[in-house]
């Protein structure tokens, strides 16, 4: 039916004419003088230019904090996994190795579903924190979740997935490299 609305539409504006109700409605509505530039307005959402040009300002709130340095998030990442009961967690110093980051950290979970948790929780830590820009693969299946947080690189794996890529071996130059994340 003309000008009625329904979910799939709901507030999406369009060039069907207004119902018979909405019309009497609009008449019922006081009438004000109306400068030029409302009677030329078009109605729907504000571009970017013009929202600019209105003076809004953003919420203080929504604006993100500092990005935290490299420790910073190194340590965030330790505890998040030392709260979630990660197991065999190995930090790897990557500075001297790759210029892809700084640390690399290696974990375990008990399950799918502890993988996909402890991921998730570091995710919103990180989140809370500042960090931007964060990448994750593999949530769907939770055998292996890589969170690439930029200077610090995050695998928590299944331990018979962790077994059988085992990319400690392949970062770390001998166990003296890398070292157990307490």
């Amino acid at each position: 039916m003309p000008g009625t609305e329904n979910a799939r539409n709901a507030g999406v504006r369009n060039s069907r004419p207004m119902s018979r109700h909405r019309t009497e409605e609009r008449e019922k509505q006081p009438k004000t003088e109306a400068s030029e530039t409302d009677t030329n307005r078009k109605e729907g959402p504000l571009s970017t230019v013009a929202i600019a040009r209105s003076g809004a300002s953003r919420d203080s709130a929504s604006v993100s904090k500092e990005r935290p340095d490299v420790a910073e998030t190194l340590r965030i990442v330790l505890s998040r996994l030392d709260d979630m009961k990660a197991e065999d967690a190995i930090t790897i110093d990557l500075r001297t190795e790759s210029s892809i980051a700084d640390y690399m950290v290696v974990a375990s979970g008990r399950s799918n579903r502890h993988v996909g948790a402890t991921a998730d929780q570091v995710l919103q830590d990180l989140r809370a924190a500042g960090v931007t820009g964060l990448r994750v693969e593999g949530m769907p299946l939770c055998d292996w979740v890589l969170i690439d947080a930029g200077d610090v690189i995050v695998h928590v794996f299944r331990p018979e997935v962790r077994a059988f890529y085992n990319i400690e071996k392949m970062w770390s130059r001998g166990l003296a490299a890398a070292r157990p994340a307490s």
